[in-house]
């Protein structure tokens, strides 16, 4: 499977939730990136999140965001080789 645009902008999405805290949600603007508020929508279609425009993790979606802000730090972190 490949990482398709839409895939990035929802892993982007997940990104941007603070783990540290599970009463803190984000909530899309209508104001917001046209493509971030299509990603929202996606995320809440697959239950990832409570609400169309945001609102908080489900379960899924808290499992789904460690691992996606993981695979951030990691691919951040990693010192070039060479």
């Amino acid at each position: 499977m490949l990482y398709t645009p839409e895939i990035i902008d929802e892993l982007r999405m997940l990104s941007y939730y603070n783990l540290a805290n599970i009463d803190e949600g984000l909530k899309a603007h209508h104001t917001a990136d046209p493509a971030m508020i299509a990603a929202v929508r996606r995320l809440h279609e697959k239950g990832l999140v409570t609400q169309e425009d945001g609102g908080y993790l489900t379960d899924l979606g808290r499992e789904a965001a460690e691992h996606a802000q993981a695979a951030l730090t990691i691919l951040t972190s990693v010192p070039e080789i060479g």
